[in-house]
This record gives structure tokens, sequence and C-alpha cells, in this order.
């Protein structure tokens, strides 16, 4: 699994993490981000369940080589 952000759409609502904690963060100006080393998803159920709670849809899960 790849996850990924588009900062140009993130608008900063911090659905992701708080659907998918262990992936996702905000940063210090409130945009999200995927947790270092949690690329691929971390094994966490949540993650295309917060990919589909984030409101302007700046999030991508794939699946490896998509």
């Amino acid at each position: 699994m790849s996850i990924s952000i588009d900062p140009d759409v993130c608008i900063g609502a911090g659905q992701c993490a708080l659907t998918a904690p262990a992936v996702f963060t905000q940063d210090d100006d409130g945009f999200s981000q995927v947790l270092p080393g949690k690329e691929d998803g971390g094994g966490d159920p949540l993650v295309r369940e917060a990919a589909r709670a984030c409101p302007v849809g700046a999030i991508t899960v794939s699946e490896k080589g998509s």
C-alpha cells in the first residue's frame, strides 16, 4: 500500500489524523502529513477509512506498484 497527501488540496480538516492517528498527523500549520515510516500504512486497517473521511479528497491510497 502507498499513501500520499496532495498538499495543494489539503485544507487541514484533520479527519485523517482523527480516524487513523497511528498513520496521519498534522504539521505546525495544521496540514495533514503521513507519519515517518508509515508511508505504507503500517498495517493500519483504518487508512482507507481515513482517506474516505477527507472532505476534499487530498489523500490517495493505492496498492504498491499502482
